[in-house]
C-alpha cells in the first residue's frame, strides 16, 4: 500500500473493510478520497499482474484480481447504495463524480491486453483441465467479458469505446436522479377531507403523516408509490385521480409539472450511444450485445416468446376490460372508462365479485407476522434459522432508524449470511424495490471465508402513528420477491467472486428465485405462516383465502399484456435502431400498445421517461427476463405442488441446485437438474388463469 493510501485508510471509514459498513461514520467528504485511494492501489496491482514476467495460475493471478474486485465492491457499494436510499444533492454530486472514475477504471481493465493474454495463457495451460467447473467458468466468463469490452479493437476504437461507456454511465445516473427529483417535485396539499372520500383509514393516516412532515395541516398527496396507489385505487373523486395519474405518468418528461428534470434528450442520447457501443463491438443492434450474456439465443427468439404470450393473452385481456367497462357504467356511473379509472373500478369489481380488496386483506398482514412466517417457510424448506440483531448506537450501524438487520444461521448455529431490511417509503429514497449485494461470499487460499451480506429494499406504506405497519397482499408478494433474490445471494456455495451469489447468473435467469418465492403468498400453507389479524392474530379465514386464490386470475391477462407491453417496448427500442431514421420513442410506444395493450393511455403519457429499469438499471434489452424467468419459476414451483408446498426434501433440492450454484453453471443445466426436464410454459399459464 502506498503511503498516501495508508494515511487515507487511517481516517476514512469507507476504507475500513473490517466487519460491516460503518454507515454511522460515512460523510460526503469521505467519498472521493476513498475512491481515489482504492483506484490508485488497484491500478498499481493491475500493472504488476499484467506486466509481470511470470507464468500465471489461479493463486498468483486470479486470486489477486479477485482481491482487487472485492475491495472495490466493498468501498464503492455503500456509496452507490446510499445514493439510492438516502439521496442528497451533495452526496449525488460526489457519487456522480466518482462514477466517472469507476467507469474509466473498469473500461481500462476490460481493455488491458496484458491481463487478457494471461487469462488466455491459463485457459490454454495443462493445469486448466484440472480446474473445477466453477474455476473454468470464471476464466471463460473473463475471456468473454474482455471481448465485450473491446479487447480486440484498434487503439482508436478502444478510446471511443471508453468515451461511450463513460457517457452512458453518466447519463444513466442522471436519468435515475431526474426520476427521483421529478417524483419529489410534485405534491398536492388537501385541506378538505371530502376530496379524499373513499380512501381507507390507513391511507388517510399516511397522507396526514406526509403533511405533518412538511408542517402542513390536512393531507399531502405525493407521487411516492404508497400515496399514488392509494389515490388511484380508492379515491372517489375522479378529477383527483385524473390529476394524480397525469402527474405520475408524465414524471421526468416535457409534460411534467416541473420540466427541469425532463429525460427526453437523455433517452435519445442513451439510445444513440448504446447503438454505437454495440456497433463498435461488431453487433448489429444493442439487443444482440445484451443477449451475449443471457440464456436467450437471439432477438427473434425473444420477440417470438413475447408475441406468442401476447397472442395467447390479448383476447382474454379484452374480455376482462369489457367486463370492467360494463361494471363501471352500471355500478359507478362511469360511461367512458379512462386509464385513471381502471385501478379504482377494478378494486370495486373485485370487491363485488370476490368480496375482496387490498384493504380487507391488509389487517391480516402485520409486518412482524409476515416476517416471522417468511422466516418459518425458509426454515422449513431450507433448514436454516433467522435471527434479528440490534441496530443503531449499540448494534449494527444503519442509514435510517427503520432499517433492520438479520442473519441466517445453519443447524450448527454458524452464520451463513446476513441482510439489511429497509421496508418503508420515505423522502430522498428511490422508488421501487430491489436486492443488492453489500458483501459477496468469497475465499482465497489461506484466507478466511468472507460471508455474504445483502441489502433488501422496499417502499411499503410506513407505520402510521403508533400502529405497526400492515402490508397489502401486493406488498407481501413484493417482499417475498426481493427475499428470493436475497437467498440467491446468501445461499451460494461458491467461493470465487465472479460466480458467487447472483454474480455471473445470466440476467434472464436471475429472476427465477425471486418469482419462485412469490408463489408461497398464494398457497394455504404459506398464508397460514404469514397471516394473523392485527387485533386477534386470527389467520386468513377460508372465505378470504378462496377469494384471494380466485383473485390471482382476476384481470391476469390484463396484467400479462401490460408486462409484455413493457418488454416489447424495451426490446424493440434496442433491436431496430437506425441512427439515420430513429423511430420516435412516443411513436414506438404507441405502435406496441396498439399491438398488445388493451388500455390505451392519453397522448400526454410519458411512461418511458421514468422507465428506470431500462435507462438507469440493468434491464436494457433485458426487461423480457421477468416473463422468461417466470416460465422457469412457475415450472420449478410446480414440483412443490406435486410433492408438497413446504416439502423439505424438494426445498433442499432447490437450495442445492438453483441457489447454491450461483453463476457457476448454465441455468438450463441447473433447471434440468432440479426439475428433471426442460421448462414448460403450462404452469405459468395455469397460475395466471390464461387458456393456452
Amino acid at each position: 500500500m502506498t503511503q498516501t493510501a495508508q494515511k487515507t485508510t487511517l481516517k476514512n471509514p469507507l476504507l475500513d473493510l473490517t466487519g460491516l459498513p460503518k454507515f454511522d461514520l460515512f460523510h460526503v467528504e469521505h467519498i472521493e478520497a476513498a475512491v481515489d485511494a482504492v483506484l490508485e492501489e488497484s491500478r498499481a496491482e493491475i500493472k504488476r499482474l499484467s506486466e509481470g514476467e511470470f507464468e500465471p495460475n489461479w493463486e498468483n493471478f486470479i486470486e489477486p484480481l479477485e482481491k482487487i474486485d472485492n475491495t472495490l465492491e466493498r468501498v464503492w457499494g455503500p456509496i452507490g447504495h446510499l445514493d439510492s436510499v438516502k439521496n442528497s444533492d451533495e452526496w449525488h454530486e460526489a457519487y456522480t463524480a466518482c462514477l466517472q472514475k469507476i467507469t474509466a477504471y473498469s473500461t481500462e481493465v476490460g481493455q488491458n491486453a496484458g491481463l487478457f493474454k494471461k487469462f488466455k495463457t491459463i485457459s490454454e495451460s495443462p493445469d486448466f483441465q484440472g480446474y473445477s467447473l466453477a474455476q473454468k467458468k470464471v476464466i471463460e466468463n473473463a475471456l468473454r467479458n474482455f471481448k465485450l469490452s473491446g479487447i480486440d479493437l484498434p487503439a482508436e476504437q478502444q478510446k471511443q469505446y471508453q468515451q461511450v461507456k463513460q457517457r452512458l454511465s453518466q447519463l444513466s445516473s442522471q436519468f435515475g436522479n431526474n426520476v427521483l427529483k421529478s417524483t419529489q417535485a410534485w405534491s398536492k396539499h388537501v385541506t378538505d377531507e371530502q376530496q379524499l372520500a373513499g380512501l381507507p383509514e390507513s391511507a388517510l393516516g399516511l397522507l396526514q403523516q406526509l403533511a405533518q412532515q412538511k408542517n402542513l395541516q390536512g393531507w399531502l398527496v405525493t407521487l411516492d408509490f404508497p400515496s399514488y396507489i392509494a389515490v388511484m385505487t380508492h379515491a372517489d373523486d375522479r378529477e383527483l385521480r385524473s390529476e394524480v395519474y397525469r402527474a405520475f405518468g408524465t414524471r421526468a418528461s416535457d409534460q411534467a409539472h416541473n420540466t427541469d428534470y425532463d429525460n427526453s434528450e437523455i433517452i435519445e442520447q442513451i439510445r444513440q450511444l448504446r447503438h454505437q457501443l454495440a456497433n463498435l463491438l461488431g453487433f448489429k443492434q444493442y439487443s444482440d450485445y445484451s443477449l451475449a450474456t443471457k440464456m436467450a439465443e437471439n432477438a427473434d427468439q425473444v420477440l417470438g416468446f413475447l408475441r406468442d404470450l401476447a397472442v395467447k393473452s390479448k383476447p382474454q385481456a379484452e374480455q376482462e376490460l369489457n367486463t370492467l367497462k360494463a361494471f363501471a357504467a352500471e355500478h359507478l356511473g362511469i360511461e367512458d372508462l379512462q386509464p385513471w379509472d381502471v385501478a379504482y373500478a377494478s378494486e370495486k369489481l373485485k370487491n363485488q365479485t370476490l368480496s375482496l380488496s387490498q384493504e380487507t386483506l391488509r389487517p391480516y398482514f402485520p409486518i412482524d407476522k409476515v416476517l416471522t412466517g417468511l422466516f418459518e417457510i425458509t426454515e422449513t424448506l431450507f433448514g436454516i434459522r433467522l435471527r434479528e440483531k440490534p441496530t443503531g448506537e449499540n448494534g449494527v450501524p444503519v442509514w435510517h432508524a427503520d432499517v433492520r438487520f438479520f442473519e441466517l444461521v445453519d443447524e450448527a448455529d454458524d452464520v451463513i449470511g446476513q441482510f439489511y431490511l429497509d421496508l418503508y417509503a420515505r423522502e430522498n429514497k428511490r422508488g421501487g424495490a430491489w436486492m443488492d449485494s453489500a458483501i459477496s461470499r468469497w475465499k482465497h487460499s489461506g484466507g478466511d471465508l468472507q460471508k455474504p451480506v445483502a441489502y433488501l429494499v422496499c417502499n411499503f406504506t410506513p407505520p402510521v402513528g403508533d400502529k405497526p405497519a400492515c402490508l397489502t397482499h401486493d406488498e407481501v408478494t413484493t417482499l417475498f420477491h426481493e427475499y428470493g433474490h436475497g437467498i440467491h445471494h446468501l445461499f451460494t456455495k461458491m467461493e470465487h467472486l465472479d460466480i458467487s451469489g447472483i454474480s455471473g447468473v445470466p440476467w434472464d435467469a436471475v429472476e427465477l428465485p425471486s418469482q419462485f418465492m412469490e408463489n408461497f403468498c398464494w398457497e394455504r400453507e404459506g398464508l397460514d405462516c404469514i397471516s394473523g389479524h392485527i387485533d386477534t392474530d386470527e389467520p386468513l379465514p377460508d372465505d378470504l383465502f378462496e377469494s384471494l386464490k380466485a383473485s390471482r386470475h382476476f384481470q391476469s391477462a390484463m396484467m400479462m399484456v401490460r408486462q409484455l407491453e413493457f418488454g416489447l417496448m424495451d426490446f424493440e427500442l434496442h433491436s431496430f435502431y437506425d441512427p439515420q431514421e430513429a423511430e420516435d420513442i412516443l411513436e414506438l410506444a404507441k405502435r406496441i400498445r396498439k399491438e398488445v395493450a388493451v388500455v390505451q393511455p392519453p397522448e400526454y403519457t410519458r411512461m418511458l421517461h421514468s422507465f428506470s429499469h431500462i435507462f438507469a438499471g440493468g434491464y436494457a434489452a433485458g426487461y423480457f427476463s421477468y416473463k422468461w424467468a417466470e416460465v422457469l419459476s412457475a415450472d420449478a414451483f410446480s414440483l412443490f405442488e406435486e410433492t408438497g408446498i413446504l416439502n423439505p426434501e424438494t426445498g433442499a433440492k432447490f437450495r442445492n441446485t438453483i441457489l447454491a450454484a450461483g453463476g457457476s453453471m448454465d441455468p438450463m443445466v441447473l433447471f434440468k437438474a432440479f426439475r428433471g426436464r426442460e421448462p414448460q410454459i403450462d404452469a405459468l399459464l395455469r397460475h395466471t388463469g390464461i387458456a393456452a
